[in-house]
């Protein structure tokens, strides 16, 4: 295969074009060849666009798909990146299941909520879930404002 435009990068991939610039501005692609200003990509940034577009599906920040991708060092493997990104990102995920089977049981109750007011439900909800005093608003707020950023990554 030849080299690629960047239409069709973005029709084998399934993305925009402007994803593409996008993607290579915050350095998640790299540089691509120029001929006649225009951008001509090797056969290889499919693969690696499809990387991105999994990791981003199972929740991986572009941040951290970056470290993924190419670390923080010429020196650290793969395996080394993959650590170090699953020792940061495991809590995260902690509580984001905590969080989810926490909605599930609220949903669950719904389903059966004869309540007149939603002061009652939340009340009624609040006494119902087991340590729901642990889980505050407060904590679902920083915790969807936390993501792993490269500079807490050590490797």
């Amino acid at each position: 295969m030849d080299q690629l435009s960047i239409g069709e990068v973005a029709q084998h991939v399934g993305l925009r074009p402007s994803t593409l610039r996008y993607y290579e501005s915050i350095a998640l692609l790299p540089p691509v060849q120029r001929v006649s200003g225009q951008r001509r990509y090797t056969p290889e940034v499919i693969q690696r666009q499809q990387i991105i577009t999994v990791a981003k599906e199972i929740g991986f920040s572009l941040d951290e798909i970056r470290v993924l991708l190419d670390g923080l060092s010429l020196d650290s493997p793969p395996s080394e990146r993959w650590q170090s990104i699953a020792e940061a990102k495991l809590p995260e995920v902690e509580r984001l299941i905590q969080r989810a089977q926490a909605m599930k049981q609220i949903l669950q109750m719904g389903l059966n909520c004869e309540c007149i007011t939603i002061e009652d439900c939340f009340t009624q909800i609040s006494t119902s879930i087991p340590n729901s005093d642990e889980i505050t608003w407060e904590d679902e707020i920083i915790a969807a404002q936390t993501s792993v950023h490269p500079s807490k990554v050590l490797i």
